[in-house]
């Protein structure tokens, strides 16, 4: 199991008052935008860790590579899977940003970053499920907790719910009854997803 980072970190680290920008949310993009853009390349980091990982210790080396996440992290995920399914077999999240184009983290994420929400539309899982156009994996798992104070206006499940069944993405949802946005709601259920991956 790799577990990177959400973001770079340290003195000389461009960072922001709120949690949601910063510092602890690199939203897995390439950020284009001043003063982001010198330290901010969390795409290009995943995809350097995972190929130093691979040559190193021959870890994936035999084509089976699994990613997920767990809200931001659920929506780094989601994308890099959709935008390069040959580089993964599998791909699942925990609470996952699904449609940050359309909601107000990934709106102030891509404003920031990226430049305008427009160019976020490259890194959204409901955009590039559209874009695909059909079925990208066998299947795609997603747990979310039903009491998750995140679920209606920011993770926005159902819209990646919706996109999935316009093009024919078979999506295996749970909804964990009585479960927050909390590490808890995590621990609860990631042997499931180790063992569904």
């Amino acid at each position: 199991l790799i577990m990177p980072d959400t973001s770079p970190r340290g003195e000389g680290v461009a960072n922001d008052d709120g949690y949601d920008l910063g510092q602890g949310a690199g939203f897995y993009i390439d950020s284009t935008q001043e003063p982001w853009s010198k330290h901010f390349k969390m795409e290009s980091y995943i995809k350097e860790l995972t190929g130093l990982v691979e040559k190193k210790w021959k870890v994936g080396s035999d084509g089976t590579k699994a990613v997920a996440g767990h809200s931001m992290g659920g929506h780094g995920a989601l994308t890099l899977a959709l935008k390069n399914p040959s580089e993964w077999t599998s791909v699942s999240a925990f609470a996952p940003i699904c449609h940050p184009t359309a909601c107000p983290w990934g709106e102030k994420a891509f404003g920031s970053y990226l430049g305008s929400v427009e160019a976020g539309k490259d890194h959204d899982a409901v955009e590039l499920l559209l874009k695909a156009g059909g079925s990208v994996f066998d299947e795609i798992k997603i747990d979310e907790g039903t009491n998750d104070e995140f679920k209606d206006n920011q993770l926005r499940l159902a819209d990646l719910e919706e996109a999935a069944a316009k093009v024919g993405q078979k999506l295996s949802v749970r909804r964990c009854e009585g479960h927050d946005h909390s590490y808890y709601f995590i621990s609860s259920f990631i042997a499931d997803h180790i063992e569904w991956h």
